[in-house]
């Protein structure tokens, strides 16, 4: 099959090669024909997150360059948890795992091809996981494995004082073992994920060596960070999840809307498939026009386009020009609505029970501080029902103005607006 020589250029040019076992051979084995890579995603959570999501473009990267993906998801490896810095994760239990695992999967099956000639395929590690005695793992597997080794792992150094039960010290046993099975029945010869894991990756290149004298490669993505260095991926409402139920499509477009200016080409970059030429053009208009932020959209709408598609982005869209006042409120969708305005801030009132004037409601989002504040800007002008300028302060909202039977929007001048939920 033909491949795109240009594929690792592209990847170093979008800076997701931060680890290499040897990029020379890798950029050798690249060209020369279809290479068969695998990428795995535990089943920790519900949801994948934006940390997964850089491992998943990153795969449809390289099987649109011609190579060939094997997306794993592991149901073994999802029972134990990748030690991380902060301490023992709790077990989660088979069922939990299993209802994940078919999560994941489905989360992950639409960015990639299962057709062609370098047709995708999805594997689970408790297939050949779950029968193998201990005998069998430590005589095949834990041989290869020096404990001084183990130990020099840095999030093994990070938690040995606080302690680190044998399970999770264990890990990269199982996820070693990944890559030795698919490389023995499938012919993997490349393995990716996130620096973090840059111990395990390193790990399944040398047991493919030591136990087969195989030769296999591996790279890691960079971690995504905040300018200060902290992690991306975090919200006040938790992970920036790629569930839409777990994290609202609008939510999800407002976080890429609003990051740092200083880190809009770097993401770009990493989570867009816009060229080269595309994303210097937006980062010379980014730099020449910060505050018309056409990086940040262009980053929100392909992003999220990605994740959940293009007609929920044109909601989305068309829900924040409405809720400006550039659009017909009672023509969006009550989900995405309802999405906006919680998350722009919105206040709960009892339906069973006469509803408050507008100038209370103006008081009960916080549009205004008081009565007589809010008083002046209906006076002047300033006030809003649902887009309509209000020019009774005394007017009291009826059955009729709820949006989807649930909803006022409330705004105050140009751009502050607040959403009121009738229960």
């Amino acid at each position: 099959m033909t491949v795109d020589p240009t594929l690792l250029d592209d990847l170093e040019w979008r800076g997701l090669i931060a680890h290499s076992t040897d990029l020379d051979a890798l950029r050798e084995a690249l060209a020369g024909g279809s290479v068969r890579f695998y990428v795995g995603f535990d089943p920790t959570a519900p949801s994948l997150h934006m940390g997964n999501l850089v491992q998943i473009l990153t795969a449809k990267r390289l099987q649109n360059a011609g190579h060939t993906p094997y997306a794993l998801v592991g149901g073994a490896t999802g029972m134990i948890g990748d030690p991380k810095d902060s301490g023992e994760r709790s077990l989660n239990t088979l069922d939990t795992v299993k209802d994940w695992v078919e999560r994941v999967r489905r989360q992950i099956e639409p960015f990639l091809s299962f057709e062609g000639e370098n047709a995708a395929t999805m594997v689970n590690n408790y297939d050949w996981t779950a029968s193998l005695s201990t005998i069998d793992f430590l005589r095949d597997i834990g041989k290869h494995f020096p404990v001084n080794r183990m130990l020099a792992r840095d999030v093994v150094k990070s938690r040995l004082e606080a302690g680190i039960s044998y399970t999770e010290f264990s890990y990269v046993l199982l996820q070693s073992m990944d890559f030795l099975n698919l490389y023995r029945d499938h012919g993997v010869t490349l393995q990716f994920g996130g620096s973090d894991q840059w111990g395990n990756l390193t790990g399944g290149v040398e047991l493919i060596r030591r136990s087969d004298g195989g030769k296999a490669h591996a790279f890691a993505t960079p971690l995504v960070t905040k300018t200060d260095g902290t992690k991306y991926g975090k919200t006040e409402g938790g992970a920036l999840w790629l569930d839409p139920e777990m994290m609202s499509p609008y939510a999800f477009f407002q976080f890429w809307l609003n990051v740092e200016d200083e880190k809009v080409g770097e993401l770009l970059r990493i989570f867009t498939f816009l060229s080269r030429e595309e994303i210097e053009e937006l980062e010379a208009q980014h730099a020449e026009k910060p505050f018309l932020r056409a990086g940040q959209r262009a980053l929100a709408e392909q992003v999220t386009t990605l994740v959940h598609g293009a007609e929920e982005t044109e909601r989305i869209k068309e829900a924040s020009a409405a809720l400006f006042g550039g659009g017909d409120l009672t023509g969006l969708s009550t989900a995405t609505l309802g999405a906006a305005l919680r998350e722009a801030g919105s206040t709960v009132v009892d339906g069973d029970e006469d509803l408050p004037s507008v100038v209370d409601l103006l008081v009960a989002t916080g549009l205004a501080k008081s009565k007589g504040e809010a008083r002046r800007t209906v006076a002047e002008g300033g006030a809003y029902l649902n887009n309509v300028r209000v020019e009774d302060p005394e007017q009291v909202p009826t059955e009729d103005d709820l949006i989807g039977g649930s909803w006022l929007v409330l705004r105050r001048g140009k751009k502050n607006f607040a959403g009121v939920e009738v229960r």
